[in-house]
């Protein structure tokens, strides 16, 4: 049997009192991972949850105030767990372990199913919100996403969509952008077409090299099985056998969105992200991002997800920032 069907059998915990909490880890690879070089992940572990964690032999008690001793023992119940489905623990993975109200991961692996394996790095839901997304991409054929940045709606997309690709389940992914941004055109940016979109472009681009690499992802372009446009280059197509993401949908009109929504063909998806506080366009009104989530919201085959500042995975000053804007926002009204 492998170590997800003995879950049980790779630790044990212990709480020994109030403030006291035991795991022994059963499976010597697993400990060493989770342990870290030279206790790293034990000693930030201890840092962001005011603990003192002891390791010795193949086991590690945790001693402190009962709700963040508690918080470090699911913490490690979760790094145990990523390790048994992923054999990788990431650095990331310390902080995600400790967002305990967004994600129900911690204490049964079987959960760990939202789990994306690209080339460079193992991509997992980090809140429920994101779990709901990554659903939402592989089953519904449009998804659209709304909520702040740092929420993963275009890192998630692309992870799918590329996912996708290299199994073979779509012939091509097209990434694409309202090429809008602070008012700027493209007619005033120096060089040729591509040399003009790229910027507006990088995100995505940054999002698929972080993912896959440099090599892969140019070999996919150069093909045409990856292709990366404007916005206004998607009139007149219809996308089959596609995966289709237009971000930054907040900086397009209805018009456009609904002109790339009806792109779609036989075996495709398309999947609409943006943040209705972040509008570049000169007139604000001409977003046509939060008109189409009200027309289309009833429609059952479109899925709807709208993240918020708690699924912020970016530095934890990201979410502090959006919230304080928010409050000055609703402060006005």
């Amino acid at each position: 049997m492998s170590k997800i069907e003995n879950l049980e059998q790779n630790y044990t915990v212990k709480k020994i009192d109030r403030e006291t909490i035991n795991i022994k880890v059963h499976n010597n690879d697993i400990l060493v991972s989770v342990v870290g070089e030279f206790n790293s992940n034990l000693n930030e572990l201890e840092k962001l949850t005011k603990t003192k964690i002891f390791f010795r032999g193949n086991s590690i008690t945790i001693k402190g105030s009962h709700d963040e001793t508690k918080k470090a023992s699911d913490a490690i119940k979760f790094l145990i767990n990523k390790y048994i489905k992923t054999n990788l623990i990431e650095k990331h993975d310390l902080m995600l372990s400790l967002k305990e109200k967004n994600i129900n991961l911690k204490s049964n692996v079987h959960s760990l199913g939202q789990l994306i394996k690209t080339p460079k790095k193992t991509v997992i839901a980090r809140s429920k919100k994101q779990s709901e997304y990554i659903n939402a991409l592989t089953n519904s054929d449009i998804t659209m996403a709304l909520g702040p940045a740092g929420t993963g709606k275009s890192f998630l997309a692309v992870s799918v969509a590329m996912t996708m690709l290299f199994e073979k389940k779509v012939e091509k992914v097209i990434l694409s952008r309202p090429a809008v941004e602070a008012g700027e055109k493209l007619g005033f940016l120096p060089g040729d077409m591509k040399e003009k979109v790229d910027p507006y472009l990088r995100p995505l681009y940054d999002a698929l090299y972080d993912l896959f690499g440099f090599e892969k992802i140019n070999k996919k372009i150069e093909t045409g099985e990856i292709e990366i446009a404007p916005l206004a280059f998607m009139r007149g197509r219809t996308l089959k056998n596609s995966f289709a993401i237009l971000d930054e949908a907040q900086n397009a009109t209805l018009t456009q969105i609904k002109m790339f929504l009806t792109r779609i063909g036989e075996n495709s998806k398309i999947v609409v992200n943006g943040d209705p506080t972040q509008i570049d366009l000169i007139n604000k009104s001409q977003s046509g991002l939060i008109k189409t989530k009200k027309i289309l919201n009833k429609v059952k085959e479109i899925k709807l997800i709208e993240f918020d500042h708690r699924d912020v995975v970016r530095h934890p000053l990201v979410t502090k920032i959006i919230k304080a804007f928010n409050k000055n926002i609703d402060d006005k009204d």
